[in-house]
C-alpha cells in the first residue's frame, strides 16, 4: 500500500508539472547538446564561443534593467507621455462669482448647496453626515458647466485642476492612467497647501463610458484610465483629511456613462443644467450686450423671444458676430440690424448670391411666398421672422420661423402644421406655374418623415393600433396591415395638401403679393411682413392683433 500510494503520488506530480518538467528537459537536452557541440571545436574557437556567451549575460541583464527603469517611467514617473499640461488655478485667479453665472437659476441654487457642503464639511462630519466626494453636471454643450465649476472654486476659495477627459486617452496602455494618479497627488498636495481642491475633468465622458470588455481576454485603454479614477475616488475616504471634490462635465447621456462612476459615494450630487428660459435670455443678451456698445433702443425681450432654443455660448457668438459685422459696415455701436444679421448667419449660413434666371427667381419667389402663408396663418406655435430668396448653404431661399417659447413636446396639431408648412412651397409652384420643380425634395422628404412617424410609431392612424410599430421587425406584421398604415400616410399627406391649395387659392392676391415683393427686395423682415398682412386685413393667429403701420 504505502508503494502504491508513492507512485501514485508520483504520478499525479508528473501531472501538475508535466509542462514545466518538459521545459526542464529541453533546457537540460539543450545544453548538454550544445555543450557536445563545442567539445567537438578546435580550443580557439571554443574558447571565443564561451566568452561571447558569458559577455552575453551582463549585456542581457543591463538590457533588462534599461527596459524595466523605463517601463516604471512611462507608468508611474510619467515622463512626456504621462505628463498633465494642467496647472493649478488659485481661486482669486478664476475670477467667477455667482452675479456673473447668469440663466441658470436652478443649476446655480444646486451648486449653492455644493459650495455649502464643501464649506460646512467639519459640521457634517459632526453629525455623521458624509462628505461630498464628486459631482456631476450634465447638460447639453454651450450652457455653462465650466463657468458654474469655476464659480465653484471661487466661492469656496479653493484651488482649480482642470482638464479634458481626452487628455487621459493615449496609443500607450497605462499612460492614462499614469496621468490620472499624478493628477490626484498633486490634488492631494495642493489640499494640504491650501485647505482643500476642486477638479475639474471637463468631458469627462470621454474616460467615463461603459466599459468594454473583450472576449479575448483583453480591455479597451481607457478602462484602466477609468479604474484609476474609481480607485483614487475611493482613496479620498480613506484619506479624509484631504477635502478634494471632483466635478465632472458631460453633454453625453447619462445612461452612457459607467454605472460605478455614478454610485454613491463617488460622484453624489448630479447637477442638471439646460437650455435658459425666456427670462434667462433677456439676463444673457442684456449681460454681454452691456460688454459692447449698442445702440440703446435695441428691444432685449424682442431678442429673447427670437432666440429661441438658444444656449449662452450661442447668444454669446450672435453678439460677437454683430460686432464684427458693425466693424464692417463701418459702424460704431451694434443695433437690432446687426444682431438680426448676426442670429441668421448663425443658424442660417452666409449669404452667397447665385445669378439665377428670371423664371428660376419668380419660381423660388413663389416658392417661399407659399412657406411664409402658410407657416403665418396655419402654424400654431412659430412665427415667420424672415423671407428670403438669397441663397444660404444649400438653400436657394428661405423662411425664419421659430416658436414664441419652448416646446419640448408636440401634438397632432402642431405637427400638422409642420407638414402643410412642408408642402406649400410645392403647393405655390403648382398654383402659379401648373407644374413643379427638384426644389421640393428636401421638403417632400420633411413632410414623409413627420407623417410616417405619426401614423407608424405615435398612435395617429385610422387603425387604432397602439404603440410604435416601428419597433416591430417588417415581416411580423401582414401586408394588410402594412398597406393601411401606408395609405393613412398618404391621407395625411393628401388631406393636408389640399388645406394649403384651398388657403393659397383664397388668398392668391397675398400669394402675388408677396411673390413680387421678394423677387423685387429679395429679402423681407418681420416688421414689412406684418405690415403687408395688415393691408390685407390680415392678423396674427398667434397673438391677436396685427400690425399697426405708424400715423404718417
Amino acid at each position: 500500500m504505502p508503494k502504491k500510494s508513492l507512485w501514485k503520488r508520483i504520478l499525479h506530480f508528473l501531472s501538475d508539472y508535466k509542462w514545466y518538467i518538459l521545459i526542464a528537459v529541453i533546457f537540460v537536452s539543450a545544453t548538454l547538446f550544445g555543450i557536445f557541440l563545442l567539445s567537438g571545436l578546435d580550443p580557439y574557437h571554443r574558447r571565443s564561443l564561451l566568452a561571447n556567451m558569458l559577455l552575453w549575460i551582463p549585456l542581457g541583464a543591463f538590457n533588462t534593467m534599461i527596459f524595466v527603469i523605463f517601463l516604471y517611467w512611462l507608468h508611474y514617473g510619467g515622463g512626456s507621455f504621462a505628463k498633465l499640461t494642467t496647472k493649478a488655478v488659485k481661486s482669486s485667479e478664476v475670477q467667477v462669482k455667482w452675479e456673473d453665472v447668469i440663466g441658470m437659476d436652478e443649476a446655480k441654487q444646486e451648486a449653492m448647496e455644493v459650495v455649502n457642503l464643501i464649506n460646512d464639511r467639519t459640521k457634517i462630519k459632526k453629525i455623521g453626515g458624509k462628505v461630498l466626494r464628486g459631482i456631476l453636471m450634465i447638460g447639453p454643450p454651450g450652457c455653462g458647466k465650466t463657468y458654474l465649476a469655476k464659480a465653484i472654486a471661487t466661492e469656496t476659495g479653493l484651488p482649480f485642476l482642470s482638464i479634458s477627459g481626452s487628455e487621459f486617452v493615449e496609443i500607450f496602455v497605462g499612460v492614462g492612467a499614469s496621468r490620472m494618479r499624478k493628477l490626484f497627488k498633486t490634488a492631494r498636495r495642493l489640499a494640504e497647501e491650501h485647505g482643500g481642491c476642486i477638479i475639474f475633468i471637463d468631458e469627462i465622458d470621454a474616460v467615463a463610458r461603459k466599459r468594454v470588455f473583450s472576449v479575448f481576454g483583453g480591455t479597451e485603454e481607457t478602462n484602466s484610465t477609468q479604474n484609476q479614477l474609481l480607485a483614487e475616488m475611493d482613496g479620498l475616504k480613506s484619506d479624509d483629511k484631504y477635502n478634494i471634490v471632483v466635478i465632472g462635465a458631460t453633454n453625453a447621456s447619462e445612461d452612457s456613462l459607467d454605472p460605478a462612476l455614478l454610485r454613491p459615494g463617488r460622484f453624489d450630487r448630479k447637477i442638471y443644467i439646460d437650455k435658459p428660459s425666456l427670462k434667462d435670455r433677456e439676463k444673457i443678451f442684456a449681460y454681454y450686450l452691456s460688454k459692447v456698445s449698442h445702440e440703446p433702443d435695441i428691444d432685449v425681450g424682442r431678442l429673447a423671444r427670437r432666440a429661441v432654443y438658444k444656449s449662452p455660448a450661442e447668444i454669446a457668438n450672435i453678439v460677437r458676430e454683430a460686432t464684427m459685422i458693425a466693424l464692417r459696415n463701418g459702424k460704431d455701436s451694434i443695433g437690432w440690424k446687426e444682431l438680426s444679421e448676426a442670429m441668421e448667419r448663425v443658424d442660417l449660413g452666409i449669404k452667397h448670391r447665385r445669378n439665377f434666371t428670371p423664371q428660376e427667381k419668380e419660381r423660388i419667389a413663389y416658392h417661399e411666398a407659399g412657406h411664409l402663408i402658410t407657416m403665418y396663418l396655419l402654424h400654431p406655435t412659430d412665427d415667420v421672422f424672415k423671407a428670403s430668396i438669397i441663397s444660404r448653404k444649400d438653400a436657394l431661399g428661405v423662411v425664419y420661423h421659430q416658436p414664441r417659447e419652448e416646446f419640448y413636446t408636440s401634438d397632432r396639431e402642431r405637427l400638422l402644421a409642420n407638414i402643410k408648412v412642408a408642402l406649400s412651397g410645392y403647393t405655390a409652384e403648382k398654383i402659379r406655374f401648373g407644374v413643379t420643380s427638384d426644389g421640393v425634395i428636401s421638403d417632400f422628404n420633411a413632410a414623409m418623415k413627420l407623417a410616417h412617424t405619426m401614423v407608424w410609431r405615435l398612435g395617429m392612424n385610422s387603425l387604432n393600433m397602439l404603440g410604435d410599430l416601428g419597433a416591430i421587425p417588417a415581416e411580423h406584421l401582414s401586408e394588410e396591415i402594412k398597406t393601411k398604415l401606408n395609405n393613412d400616410v398618404q391621407n395625411i399627406l393628401t388631406s393636408c395638401q389640399q388645406e394649403v391649395e384651398e388657403l393659397l387659392n383664397r388668398e392668391r392676391h397675398i400669394l402675388d403679393r408677396f411673390a413680387q415683393e421678394l423677387i423685387s427686395k429679395e429679402e423681407l423682415e418681420y416688421d414689412e411682413i406684418e405690415r403687408i398682412f395688415a393691408e390685407y386685413g390680415k392678423y396674427n393667429p398667434k397673438t391677436g392683433s396685427s400690425f399697426a403701420p405708424p400715423a404718417e
